[in-house]
Formats: C-alpha cells, structure tokens, sequence
C-alpha cells in the first residue's frame, strides 16, 4: 500500500497524518481501531493477526 494510500486511509480512520512516517501512521491507524499497535515491532511476529490489513508489509 502506498503512503498516499495509507494516509487516506487514517483520515477515514480520524487519524490526522500529518508527516507522520509510514510505521508511525499504520500505528495510529492500528490504535484509533482498537488494535494491537505492533506493526514492524518485535511483538508483530508474535501477534497472530493472520488477517491484518498490514500483515504483508510487516515483518
């Protein structure tokens, strides 16, 4: 998913983008919908969200 992309997905989501970097905006993204806040941290392999939207990007 491009930064474009993502950025119209958090504003969707309440989330103001700002100049958030990427993995910083798919965190906001992930708490303003109550999920986990693990993308690309050392918990995202653990996480077991085999469906996330970000999973692919993710590592």
């Amino acid at each position: 998913m491009t930064l474009k992309e993502i950025k119209a997905l958090a504003k969707e989501r309440g989330v103001k983008p700002g100049r958030m970097k990427k993995e910083v905006l798919i965190r906001a993204i992930q708490l303003a919908e109550e999920n986990p806040q693990c993308f690309n941290t050392d918990f995202s392999q653990l996480c077991g969200q085999s469906e996330c939207l970000w999973r692919g990007d993710c590592h």
